[in-house]
């Protein structure tokens, strides 16, 4: 019996995917939940398990090919097995064929992110690593081991052909790595970990225990050379040609289509951050010995932003072609960086969230992040976008926005300097200057300075005597 494997949607808002590679030809056996398709779509790259066991037919769908959610990608012919002595069907005789990936299998599948819908890439060109395509998207059984021949390495190491190939690319020996996954899988981040101090190590965007926004850290390379041909994105030298990973190539899409769709305009305040910066000094030890959390300024911020979308909810919305969608939920994307990846998982009905309530929720995406936990569901729904360039010391950005969404904002870095204050004295203050990308198609440059300017009051009056 043959059994047609549609494309699957890995992600609520996902319309199409792409195949980033076959993990078997025509002809090859496969096992039920066994990967058998590594598939890209803007928001995460995942191995796809085959729902039967069997012999793959036909691959309809070439490697590198898009194609909506729900198109056929292959055929494979059900293995016809007899009973056993016992009389017993074999198990795939007890199971109905599956016309399509059964999503509870897909929902097992741990795909790292890809992060390309908010991929909000500032001036100050976040560093993203070319390593994000070979994901630890680790498709399980019901019992939670991995499925087929491909799920063991050399002395019976747990790795996934993804893994492998990221191994590869970084010359490390996945015989020598300790896993830390699953039942002792070899995950993605086990790689990275022991490749830092090997040729591919470089300057990377990561996340650290020290501050939990993302900053900008240096491993110092090895001085032996990387073998040609073997340098990635993030470990990039004069003279290199990098390959362009299914990664890369749909973070160029995503960026391209959305300048080339969205006219981005571009707008800037400075706010005085003195008093809502003391607040949190005041409160940060407190608040982190209570909670585990480091209380930063971004949910500050966030509480600020979301509550001027309350009185300019054209900044949370989005154009089509039936018209402008002003959307009731309002759902903030917080920009991550983790191991070398930029990420941008979602605070969803972040205006029903006190400045403790985001601080947590922002600290849990955060630890997802850094642990690679990160699914298509913490990546799907955004309305608006908030980009903390600062931490990387930035004082200007212009962000391009996600798809779909009508503004995007950072906040800067935290500068004191002097200031001419209302009554002509000079002061030292603490100054953050806040930039807004907007598309000009929603929104005109009144709503957005409208917007900036709401959102500057909120900040300057936050102080000390506030309520977390």
């Amino acid at each position: 019996m043959a059994t047609t494997i549609t494309m699957p949607q890995l992600g609520e808002t996902v319309t199409e995917g792409t195949v980033a590679q076959w993990l078997k030809k025509i002809g090859d056996s496969v096992e039920k939940y066994e990967a058998f398709v590594e598939v890209s779509t803007d928001k995460v790259n995942a191995e796809v398990p085959s729902p039967v066991t069997g012999v793959i037919r036909e691959l309809i769908v070439k490697e590198g090919e898009t194609v909506a959610t729900g198109a056929p990608i292959a055929i494979i012919d059900e293995v016809s097995v007899h009973a056993g002595p016992n009389g017993s069907a074999s198990p795939s005789e007890q199971v109905a064929a599956q016309g399509a990936v059964d999503t509870g299998a897909l929902r097992q599948a741990q795909g790292d992110t890809v992060g390309a819908q908010g991929d909000t890439v500032g001036a100050q060109g976040d560093t993203v690593g070319a390593h994000r395509d070979a994901r630890d998207a680790v498709a399980t059984g019901s019992n939670g081991s991995s499925g087929g021949s491909n799920g063991n390495g050399p002395g019976g190491v747990r790795v996934s052909p993804a893994v492998r190939r990221l191994a590869r690319e970084h010359q490390v020996d996945v015989g020598r790595v300790r896993g830390t996954g699953d039942h002792g899988r070899v995950t993605a981040n086990d790689i990275i970990a022991a490749a830092k101090a090997g040729p591919s190590a470089g300057v990377a965007a990561t996340i650290t225990a020290d501050n939990p926004e993302y900053v900008a850290t240096t491993s110092a390379p090895s001085k032996a050379p990387a073998a040609p041909g073997r340098t990635t994105y993030a470990g990039a030298r004069p003279g290199d040609l990098i390959p362009l990973t299914q990664a890369r190539k749909i973070i160029a899409q995503r960026m391209v289509e959305s300048k080339h769709t969205a006219p981005h305009a571009w707008t800037m305040v400075e706010v005085d951050v003195t008093n809502v910066w003391k607040w949190r000094a005041r409160e940060k030890d407190a608040f982190e010995k209570t909670h585990g959390v480091k209380l930063t300024l971004l949910p500050f911020f966030i509480r600020a932003a979301v509550e001027s979308l309350a009185v300019f909810p054209l900044m949370n919305a989005s154009y089509t072609n039936e018209g402008i969608r002003v959307h009731r939920e309002v759902n903030v994307g917080l920009a991550i960086a983790a191991d070398g990846n930029l990420v941008v998982p979602v605070i969803r009905g972040a205006d029903q969230l006190t400045i403790k309530g985001l601080a947590l929720a922002a600290g849990a995406l955060i630890d997802k992040a850094r642990r690679g936990k990160l699914g298509a569901d913490d990546l799907a729904g955004g309305t608006f976008t908030v980009n903390n360039t600062g931490a990387n010391g930035s004082i200007l950005s212009a962000p391009i926005l996600v798809p779909g969404q009508t503004g995007i904002v950072t906040t800067e870095a935290v500068v004191k300097r002097p200031v001419v204050r209302d009554d002509d004295a000079i002061a030292i203050r603490s100054m953050m200057n806040v930039c807004l990308s907007l598309d000009h198609r929603v929104v005109d440059g009144a709503v957005a300075s409208g917007f900036l300017f709401d959102l500057k009051k909120r900040l300057e009056a936050m102080g000390p005597g506030g309520s977390l």
